[in-house]
């Protein structure tokens, strides 16, 4: 095994939904960018372990994690990016250390805020079925990658 290989991270993100059918998104504190509520696993971190850990963090939330909604990744920055979708069982929403608000969004509202590279997690968590698997550069959707699902449909 090669050892100078640049590996890859992992993060987790998070698709909870409100009664009315509105998805929660955070206004990052470090750059000002609107995204889900999630980060980067530690090491020796289960998956559902460090989804939760994250959503409440930035937000004060207590999620249960219930399906994956898809898989993302940032071929520039090597992040593999997993979204769930999330049942709220608890905590209130307040602003944090990493972030500055915490709110509920439409998708018209995913879209005008959130660069696409980070709406389409929470879009794609709008569509129930199949996770998708999708590409993108940290900003914009690498079309040759676009519209593939586990399914390879």
């Amino acid at each position: 095994m090669r050892h100078d290989i640049p590996r890859h991270t992992v993060s987790v993100a998070a698709a909870v939904f409100d009664a009315s059918g509105r998805v929660l998104a955070i206004c990052r504190e470090d750059n000002g960018h609107w995204e889900p509520p999630g980060g980067l696993l530690e090491v020796g971190e289960g998956i559902h372990e460090g989804l939760a850990r994250e959503v409440f963090e930035e937000t004060g939330l207590l999620v249960e994690p219930v399906g994956l909604t898809g898989v993302y990744k940032n071929v520039v920055r090597g992040i593999v990016a997993l979204v769930f979708r999330c049942e709220l069982v608890g905590g209130d929403v307040r602003r944090t250390v990493e972030a500055r608000e915490a709110r509920w969004l439409t998708a018209e509202e995913v879209r005008s805020l959130m660069d696409e590279a980070y709406a389409v997690r929470l879009l794609d968590a709008f569509e129930e079925g199949t996770p998708r698997v999708r590409s993108h550069d940290g900003f914009n959707l690498l079309e040759h990658h676009e519209g593939l699902s586990l399914k390879l449909r």
